[in-house]
């Protein structure tokens, strides 16, 4: 069956002509940095403002990959890589010594940012490696990467959540937890 087209880009059935488009570029996506051990040193301007930039590891909390986290490829659903940082983030706050969740001051996700580096295919098993990137007045900067158990220089995902805290009644945030500055400057 053949459409024949008026002059408007309206085929005579009433349907729009598709349009020929160029294929859209695809940016160079950078790999992702090799693991190394640094002594976070805060910048000129972050310490003028009394927010410090740290770079300090925190945790490596494991995590089994499990059947269901697969999709159709036999490799791991992009969602459950977020369901993996949840899961190590809840398991190192249940740890951090001192008073970090109350009544009045509680962590919310505020931001989230994940590169997907390498699929994690079954069975697996993996670590979740948090460091701490970043202290703010009220927040706090975490990093994670998702890295083969046997071997953390085998990277499969890296990123970093921004964790707010806030009073649950107001809505306003709140000074950062004591122990929280605390546990990311030891």
């Amino acid at each position: 069956m053949t459409r024949k087209q008026d002059g408007h880009g309206t085929m005579a059935d009433g349907k729009k002509k598709p349009h020929n488009r160029a294929p859209r570029k695809r940016s160079q996506q950078t790999p992702a940095p090799e693991t190394t051990t640094a002594k976070a040193v805060p910048s000129p301007a972050s310490a003028a403002s009394g927010v410090a930039s740290a770079s300090h590891a925190l945790a490596a909390i494991p995590v089994h990959v499990r059947w269901r986290d697969l999709d159709a490829f036999n490799h791991v659903n992009n969602s459950s890589y977020l369901t993996y940082l949840e899961e190590a983030r809840l398991q190192w706050l249940r740890n951090v010594p001192g008073e970090w969740f109350t009544e009045h001051a509680m962590p919310v996700m505020a931001a989230v940012e994940l590169h997907y580096r390498k699929p994690i295919e079954w069975p697996a098993e993996i670590d979740v490696l948090l460091s701490c990137e970043r202290l703010g007045n009220s927040s706090m900067t975490l990093g994670n990467r998702i890295v083969d158990r046997d071997d953390h220089g085998r990277v499969y995902a890296d990123g970093n959540v921004v964790m707010v805290w806030v009073d649950p009644t107001t809505g306003a945030s709140v000074p950062l937890p004591g122990a929280i500055r605390e546990i990311c400057s030891v």
